[in-house]
């Protein structure tokens, strides 16, 4: 039951948090003319909620297993720096896309 009620969780956290990050960002995005690549900071968003779950959120749910343990330093260093680029990327290459079209 644990179980079910830390997955029911984890798809709010997901989806709500998700949801209001992603709105700001496409926000930022229609803002400064970026109409393509949305998408690369919509997974950006889920690279950096994944963290932030398995860093903090994890410890302070139902769930009580063996299993939970933060990520490697350099694990989550990488992610949040691929997750940076995948947010910078839409609006350099709508630019890069005018420019060579």
């Amino acid at each position: 039951m644990r179980v079910l009620l830390e997955l029911i969780r984890i798809i709010l956290i997901f989806g709500i948090a998700g949801t209001i990050i992603s709105n700001i960002v496409n926000g930022i995005y229609i803002n400064i003319g970026v109409n393509q690549y949305g998408w690369l900071g919509y997974i950006a968003i889920l690279l950096l909620l994944f963290v932030w779950y398995r860093n903090k959120l994890q410890f302070s749910g139902w769930y009580s297993g063996k299993a939970k343990e933060k990520l490697p330093k350099m694990a989550s260093q990488v992610i949040i720096m691929c997750s940076l680029f995948l947010l910078c990327a839409p609006p350099v290459l709508s630019v890069l896309q005018m420019i060579f079209h």
